[in-house]
Order: structure tokens, then C-alpha cells, then sequence
């Protein structure tokens, strides 16, 4: 990774920090990422940086998430029942700065389900907002993918609490993040091997 790609990265992990974290010793550590990371980029570049990059966007755009369909060898789909709402859905999330949206979907499901996975192939790319069933001021686009699991074991982490496999006809009550719309479009290019859908 280029240097100031790096930074930069380092600046959007100190923002997301400063954003979430309860722990007030955890966010002075943000803080002093961040004042860090800005000099640092300063010096580097030779411009005159004095804030967070990521604290707005020059152009707004949608932001970008990703959400991977496995299925076993009974053909059940994983969900992980998410911590926010108590909804399930397909492992996924926020796409990271620098890092290829299928890469992102990897590291999800890693995280979310303890399991490693090979991205086997493009499903769908959705404007969520199309497919909401309630209000969002956040504008976003979704990647679905069909991965493969190649190792690990089940384990959800700090942002799930349950982790199971679902037939497609008798799914559990879904989060807000993962619409049954959205799911339908993309399990039924995964069974028919269609192409991919959008919109």
C-alpha cells in the first residue's frame, strides 16, 4: 500500500473510532491517531492538511456495503442474527477505504460468522434505498456475492449474537440491513446462475 493511501486509511479507522467508541481512553487513542496520521500527511505531501480528510466528502456519494450468500451443503442459507435490531441477515456490512468491495466481503463474513470464505462470484449491485420498507437519509449501494466457505467455524462476534443456517422458504424475521427483496434477486441468480442483477 502507498504511503498516503495508508494514512489515509489510518485517518478513516481514527474517524470511525472516534464515532463509535464508548471508551473514553479508547477515543483520546483515536484523537492522537488522528493528530498523528494529519501531520504526518502534511509533511508528506507538502499541503496544507489540517483536519480529517474523511470529515466530509468533496462529492457526495452513496456510500458502499456488501452482503455474501453462503450456503451449505443442504443448501441452507447462513444469517447471523444482528445486535442492533435482533433481525438476521447475510453476513456484510461497510465497505473500508482501500479495500476492494469482494475483499470487504471476505473479512465480513470472517468477522460476523467465523468463517473464511472465496468469493466465487457477483450476484447483484442494489440502491438500497429502492428496496427499504421505511425512511433513510443515507443514500447506499449494496454488493451481493456468492462465497465459498474454505475454513473457519462458526462464530459470531461483538456486532452478532446468534449464527445459524436457514432454508430459503423459512427464514427467520430479517434485520433492517438485508431486505427480502434484495435476497430474493440475489439468491435466484445464485440458483439459476443467471446474470447479475441491479437496480
Amino acid at each position: 500500500m502507498q504511503v498516503v493511501a495508508f494514512i489515509s486509511k489510518v485517518l478513516a479507522i481514527s474517524r470511525i473510532g472516534m464515532k463509535y467508541t464508548k471508551d473514553d481512553f479508547a477515543r483520546e487513542n483515536y484523537e492522537e491517531l488522528e493528530k498523528l496520521s494529519i501531520e504526518t500527511l502534511r509533511e508528506y505531501t507538502g499541503k496544507e492538511v489540517d483536519h480529517n480528510i474523511y470529515v466530509h466528502d468533496a462529492y457526495a456519494t452513496p456510500n458502499v456495503s456488501v452482503r455474501v450468500l453462503v450456503i451449505n451443503e443442504e443448501h441452507k442459507i447462513l444469517m447471523v442474527r444482528e445486535k442492533q435490531d435482533g433481525g438476521w441477515a447475510i453476513p456484510g456490512g461497510w465497505c473500508d477505504v482501500y479495500e476492494s468491495s469482494s475483499e470487504n466481503g471476505v473479512k465480513e463474513v470472517k468477522q460476523e460468522a467465523g468463517l473464511d470464505v472465496e468469493i466465487k462470484r457477483l450476484l447483484g449491485v442494489f440502491q438500497r434505498e429502492r428496496y427499504k420498507d421505511y425512511p433513510s437519509v443515507v443514500s447506499e449501494y449494496v454488493h451481493y456475492y456468492y462465497g465459498k466457505v474454505v475454513g473457519g467455524e462458526l462464530k459470531h462476534n461483538h456486532e452478532t449474537t446468534d449464527i445459524g443456517y436457514f432454508d430459503f422458504d423459512a427464514l427467520p424475521p430479517l434485520s433492517k440491513k438485508c431486505t427480502i427483496m434484495e435476497l430474493s434477486r440475489a439468491y435466484e441468480v445464485y440458483i439459476k446462475n443467471t446474470d447479475v442483477q441491479f437496480d
